[in-house]
């Protein structure tokens, strides 16, 4: 079933759904649980793996058929069947709300100190994996003759965090909603490709639990496929996952405002390149008008504004539990809800799989983001392996 083109970050808790919103989500929300629910109890026979992973998987073989039958099977009116139009609402927040109230619940089991040591050892090898990353997507980018804004985004996702990185930024360079969807497109094959052949290259490597979440939280694009590739390599990775993603994320505020400033100096060139055209040999006795500067606390909140909720939650829960507030024993019981939690959320992205929008990017965006997955990838294990990370 074909995802959204352009998804927005999804709060928690911020404003309560419309009662229309609630019943349209429903369908959809009620197939992402119904296949959360057969991955968990498949994963109690030996050999089928963990319920996150089975979740994603099933989801993908279900939005796959789906997408087919929609495809070939006119109903009685001579229309052919939308599954897409009936469960994209309630699919879309699957994928993202449940997944980030696990996140908040993994909190819980996190101290707050150690949560911020691992986010600090972590911030140089963030950095340089980001940068290299974004000049590859610049140059290549150009090379390839790919729009300036698509590289942009492509280049973006892949260096933060995927479609949230995507759906921020989106709104900063003014991309168009085309653009938006072959980015998305191109960094949902990466996600996917990531979650399946990451932890095999991690025990091929000899990664321990700590060196593979450090290297999944760094290296893969999405929240969603870090999760899952951590939960897939086994016990220990997914916290460190976690931790190192989240801190990852917090860079989309100074690359946005970066952006932003890029791009209104591009567009404010080009402006002024056309009025002087267009005024060739006229004199204006006008003064320029003077630019206006936005108060510092209006930049301090525009800023603040791209930190998701989520990430703030998580931060409070491992708060409580540093300070003893959330007691220790209720370990078993945060972990249990955060799986299934997962569960649930990575059964939403497995359906929300969109083979005709990866058709439609075509293959410089492909190449693009193919590129700049390996590079991103190899500057994570440089960085380790110089003890950045």
């Amino acid at each position: 079933m074909s995802s959204i083109s352009s998804p927005r970050p999804v709060g928690l808790g911020v404003r309560l759904p419309r009662p229309a919103g609630v019943l349209r989500r429903m369908p959809g929300v009620a197939l992402a649980v119904a296949v959360a629910g057969g991955a968990t109890a498949l994963s109690g026979i030996v050999g089928l793996g963990s319920g996150p992973v089975l979740g994603i998987v099933l989801g993908l073989v279900l939005g796959t058929a789906l997408d087919l039958l929609g495809a070939g099977h006119l109903n009685d009116t001579g229309r052919r069947f939308d599954a897409q139009r009936v469960l994209r609402p309630g699919v879309s927040w699957s994928a993202s709300v449940p997944l980030r109230a696990a996140v908040v619940v993994l909190g819980a089991e996190l101290p707050l100190g150690a949560v911020a040591g691992e986010g600090v050892r972590s911030l140089t090898g963030i950095v340089v994996t980001l940068t290299g990353c974004l000049l590859v997507a610049r140059v290549l980018g150009r090379r390839l003759g790919i729009p300036r804004r698509l590289r942009t985004l492509v280049g973006v996702g892949t260096a933060i965090c995927g479609a949230s990185a995507i759906a921020a930024v989106t709104p900063v360079i003014d991309a168009e909603e085309t653009e938006v969807g072959y980015g998305v497109a191109t960094i949902f094959l990466f996600n996917v490709l990531a979650v399946l052949l990451f932890p095999l290259l991690g025990h091929a490597l000899g990664l321990g639990p700590h060196g593979f979440g450090v290297f999944a939280g760094t290296a893969v694009n999405d929240l969603s496929s870090v999760v899952a590739a951590a939960t897939l390599y086994g016990p220990g990775a997914l916290h460190t996952a976690v931790i190192v993603k989240l801190t990852r994320t917090l860079m989309i505020v100074p690359i946005c405002v970066v952006l932003g400033r890029r791009f209104r100096a591009a567009g404010a060139g080009a402006g002024a390149g056309a009025a002087e055209g267009a005024g060739a040999g006229a004199v204006s006795s006008a003064p320029a008008p003077a630019p206006a500067v936005a108060p510092a606390r209006d930049r301090i909140r525009s800023a603040a504004a791209l930190v998701p909720g989520f990430l703030v939650l998580f931060a409070c829960m491992a708060g409580l539990r540093g300070a003893g507030v959330i007691p220790g024993a209720w370990a078993g019981t945060v972990s249990e809800t955060a799986t299934l939690l997962i569960t649930v959320a990575l059964s939403a992205v497995g359906l929300s799989v969109d083979l005709a929008g990866l058709r439609r990017a075509g293959l410089r965006p492909l190449a693009l983001g193919a590129v700049l997955w390996v590079t991103v990838s190899l500057l994570s294990l440089g960085c380790q392996a110089a003890g950045l990370l």
